[in-house]
């Protein structure tokens, strides 16, 4: 027997790896960066913000239904993303007042990256040398991505800018840990040899002194960064999201502004790209957005690490049924029925298919400690429908999440004992 819990507003993830201390909060960025200011001022080592670049557009997210659709990676249910339609004075407003938040976040030796296009790039770049400080610029790191279509009254548009400044003049940044080796070697004019080991370097004399350089010594990036491109449709990378990042340019900022244990933030996470690039490379990570498909991706990306969602309670009245047996030290739930409530699609989904993820584990003081859970993935796209959990105080509820990105909580009363 299930009864519906309305008021859990939090779940922590327990079954994972990585460091504590991670959260993800659904709701409004600028209200969330103020109140994350209570518990995590002067704290975080590392932000990085990719919000809206004022197109006008509308932006969709494909989400992928039932078993097929997650072997095949197509999505056929469009739903809203977010609109990229706010008048300038108002998106400007919101941003001054995220990075003045952001600022107070970040450690004394922290650092920010906003990434952002050639629409917004020029107001941003004054709101950040007026609340960073002029001194406190550091680059402006252009991404080429090579992709793109072809245009005709303007040269093609295929590169964003991702501004990067500190709190202070005493910041960390570590672009040792991003070394890439060259892979066409160091071509110039320099004397060419090869040394004992048959390593070939180049020389130069200057000043009475002689230079050398290995042509396999590994290269830092410079200020343009054109060897990661966009994320083409059918890159396994996909989670639905237009303006999805890839993983790798992601962890290449992460590598180098940050430490592992240290905590890195994202308030507008979207896709939750940052977040797993934090979670990759054992930092702790604070994501933050506005679209409960966000928290759902986001958490599907993090299924492996320690994490604390916060969001409101869910509206909808979907028809559930489960049932739960109990064994000598464990007790094993099965979700027999899953039906989304009319109204709120024009589809039909059968079976299990409006499911996207459920979980079982114990309430404790209002807080759901999710201890085993199925997720639908490429590699895995059918949900049995049956988890075992141990016996552990609290007591016993299962959440699932629809493919609305809705999450809903049941108390689980046990049937019987096996």
């Amino acid at each position: 027997m299930i009864e519906r819990a309305y008021d859990v507003a939090q779940e922590l993830s327990r079954a994972g790896e990585g460091p504590d201390g991670s959260e993800f909060h659904l709701g409004d960025c600028q209200e969330i960066a103020r109140s994350l200011k209570e518990k995590y001022a002067g704290k975080v080592s590392l932000i990085y913000l990719d919000p809206p670049f004022q197109t006008g557009k509308k932006f969709e997210v494909r989400v992928r239904v039932g078993e097929n659709e997650w072997k095949t990676g197509k999505g056929s249910l469009a739903l809203e993303g977010y609109s990229d339609d706010l008048p300038r004075n108002e998106y400007l407003e919101m941003m001054k007042n995220v990075l003045t938040s952001a600022k107070a976040l970040l450690k004394s030796d922290g650092l920010i990256f906003v990434h952002i296009d050639y629409r917004i790039h020029p107001y941003i770049r004054i709101l950040m040398d007026e609340i960073f400080g002029e001194s406190n610029f550091i680059n402006e790191i252009i991404w080429s991505y090579h992709t793109g279509g072809c245009a005709k009254k303007h040269f093609p548009r295929k590169h964003d800018v991702i501004l990067l400044y500190s709190k202070t003049k005493n910041y960390d940044l570590h672009l040792e840990d991003i070394a890439e080796p060259n892979p066409d070697g160091r071509v110039n004019h320099m004397k060419k040899h090869v040394d004992a080991d048959g390593r070939v370097y180049r020389s130069i004399r200057s000043g009475g002194r002689t230079y050398t350089y290995y042509d396999d010594d590994p290269v830092i990036p410079g200020d343009v960064w054109d060897n990661m491109s966009h994320l083409q449709q059918k890159d396994p990378q996909r989670t639905g999201y237009d303006t999805q990042k890839p993983l790798r340019l992601l962890e290449r900022i992460v590598k180098c502004a940050s430490r592992p244990g240290d905590i890195v933030m994202d308030l507008f996470a979207g896709s939750g790209t940052t977040l797993e690039a934090a979670a990759n490379n054992g930092r702790r990570f604070i994501g933050a957005d506005l679209n409960p498909l966000s928290m759902q991706t986001s958490h599907r990306r993090l299924n492996n690490a320690h994490c604390l969602y916060k969001f409101a309670p869910f509206q909808g009245e979907p028809e559930v049924s489960a049932r739960a047996e109990r064994g000598v030290a464990f007790t094993r739930v099965e979700l027999q029925k899953f039906m989304i409530e009319p109204g709120m699609s024009q589809r039909k989904f059968d079976g299990l298919d409006g499911v996207d993820a459920w979980a079982v584990g114990y309430l404790k003081n209002g807080l759901f400690h999710s201890f085993e859970r199925e997720v639908r993935t490429h590699a895995k796209p059918r949900l049995t429908g049956k988890i075992e959990v141990p016996v552990y105080e609290g007591e016993l509820m299962m959440r699932i999440t629809d493919v609305f990105g809705r999450y809903f909580f049941y108390h689980i009363s046990v049937d019987e004992i096996v």
